[in-house]
């Protein structure tokens, strides 16, 4: 017996050796567990955890003959608790007497002293290094093969507040934060079912970062959900920075502009999208959440659709709509049509182009392309300068740079003035990125235009119509439910019905359980007259 534990003991010691005498200390305490000795415990965490300034030992010993030590991130936990539920407990209360002898000191901790919600017990130095990374306090006692990891997190975090990309005129205020517990609590208050499933995946070997998938059980093909799953867990990679390193690994095509992940800072839009048989993919540290399969209907479906009244809904959808193809095509007419096409235009305003355009330069291809730049260029300055100035100085160097190109007769007012209306058209959309789609597809269709004219336009929409029925996200076809043809779920893509006749969820999307409101619930003066009397 005394051989055994004398070869344990060289064995850590041995361990002990390995990290001090190399750099990659993980494989060769993967599977060790800790020592019953709080000595060596301590020695292999100061080597695990070397030239960490941050990281702090607290010794503790109790009644002269227990000694105790904490293990814990500087910053990341709540001192205050600490101090209160666990150091005064320990330091100046002792152990209670009613209590007798009890063999295991750690039950003593664990049962009459740790008043914290989550405890947990380690044996593996591998759990307990990762509990005290995620901002937990280990605490070790001689004579025990086990930590207790008790959560005590209680680092600096932002409120909670209205998100700054998806504001809406009618609606809840809130929005995710970058902690991922803040997060998912959002989404509990919300939906309040044991039905709503998180569940958590670690992904980066160095930064290990917490990431959760939430679905609804009944309403969320398990195909879908075990594609996420597969996909999240293949993933292979040494940090997670934010929600878009998930994002690029996870689409089914990487070379297109359009975007086959939804991505968004509202809790109520990621409830709605679970409620239709969604999966939502959180993240920690960014308050952007991924929600899979994305269509490119709910691309350009915005928040106050569903907090107004149908017929507002549906007349602005619709403005949307045809603001959004004018972002895409309405530069490329204007040059077709210039320069191939005059006879289109009539014949008042082809002078009025005309007298406009003497003494340009450069021809309406070139005019516009610089234009475009110019634009794209100063709402990238709008964006990166600081806020109070990024748009005082995006408007005016618009204005100034506008005026000043025309006096010179650099360009020609025609030009701006179609230049300046499809840049307010692009921001119509409420997706972000797909807007950034349009932008993008947009340098291509006027080189066609400047070339080929209306047959280049025509040209370049076939190919951006067979890309996009090309496209999948998750198994399920970007444009659906307009190809493929499913006429019952018509009633949330050009139109908004109201909600009494959103009887189904999208059928390409949803699981099992397709019906969402049941039929007959439409209100009518009758019912009123009923009940009156």
């Amino acid at each position: 017996m005394f051989w055994k534990k004398k070869r344990k003991y060289l064995d850590y010691n041995k361990i002990l050796n390995d990290i001090e005498s190399s750099n990659s200390m993980f494989p060769n305490i993967q599977n060790l567990n800790l020592n019953t000795k709080l000595a060596i415990n301590e020695k292999i965490f100061k080597e695990i955890f070397k030239d960490c300034s941050d990281i702090i030992f607290r010794p503790i010993e109790i009644q002269s003959d227990t000694k105790i030590l904490l293990i814990y991130i500087d910053g990341l936990i709540d001192s205050k608790t600490l101090d209160q539920v666990v150091l005064k407990p320990l330091m100046f209360d002792g152990f209670p007497d009613v209590l007798g002898k009890v063999p295991k000191v750690e039950q003593i901790i664990e049962q009459n002293f740790i008043a914290i919600a989550q405890v947990q017990k380690d044996i593996k130095i591998m759990d307990v290094t990762n509990g005290i990374l995620k901002g937990n306090v280990a605490i070790l006692v001689d004579g025990t093969s086990k930590a207790l990891v008790a959560e005590l997190k209680g680092f600096e975090k932002r409120s909670i507040e209205e998100p700054v990309a998806e504001t809406s005129v009618r609606g809840p205020r809130d929005g995710f934060t970058e902690i991922l517990r803040i997060n998912t609590s959002l989404i509990r208050r919300r939906i309040r079912s044991v039905k709503l499933k998180l569940e958590p995946i670690t992904i980066g070997q160095i930064t290990q970062t917490d990431i959760v998938i939430a679905y609804i059980d009944g309403i969320a093909p398990n195909t879908v959900i075990e594609e996420v799953r597969k996909r999240i867990r293949r993933i292979q990679v040494d940090g997670v920075m934010e929600s878009s390193y998930i994002e690029e690994f996870i689409e089914d095509f990487t070379w297109t502009p359009f975007p086959q992940v939804q991505n968004t800072e509202r809790p109520d839009v990621v409830c709605s999208s679970l409620l239709e048989g969604k999966i939502a993919i959180f993240v920690d540290n960014t308050p952007f959440v991924l929600v899979v399969p994305m269509t490119f209907w709910s691309g350009l479906q915005a928040v106050d659709d569903y907090y107004e009244r149908s017929v507002y809904s549906t007349f602005v959808r619709l403005i949307r709509y045809s603001l959004f193809n004018m972002a895409l095509l309405f530069p490329s007419l204007y040059v077709a049509i210039v320069t191939y096409h005059p006879q289109l235009i009539p014949t008042n305003l082809l002078i009025s182009i005309a007298a406009a355009r003497e003494g340009v330069p450069f021809p309406t291809l070139v005019e516009t392309m610089l234009m475009e730049l110019m634009f794209e260029g100063l709402r990238e300055a709008g964006i990166r300068l600081p806020r109070p100035i990024g748009s005082a100085v995006s408007i005016v160097g618009a204005l100034v740079i506008g005026q000043a190109a025309v006096q010179a007769g650099i360009v020609s007012a025609p030009v701006v003035i179609i230049v300046s209306s499809t840049g307010i058209a692009s921001f119509t959309v409420p997706r972000y990125n797909l807007g950034t789609a349009y932008r993008i597809l947009r340098f291509p269709l006027l080189i066609l235009a400047g070339t080929l004219g209306l047959y280049g336009i025509v040209i370049g929409v076939f190919f951006i119509l067979a890309h996009l029925l090309k496209l999948r996200s998750f198994g399920v076809p970007y444009l659906s439910p307009i190809a493929p043809l499913i006429l019952k779920n018509w009633k949330d893509v050009f139109i908004r019905v109201p909600r009494w006749g959103m009887t189904y969820r999208p059928a390409l999307i949803s699981g099992a359980d397709k019906k969402r409101t049941p039929e007959g619930q439409q209100p009518s003066p009758k019912q009123g007259d009923k009940t009156n009397e």
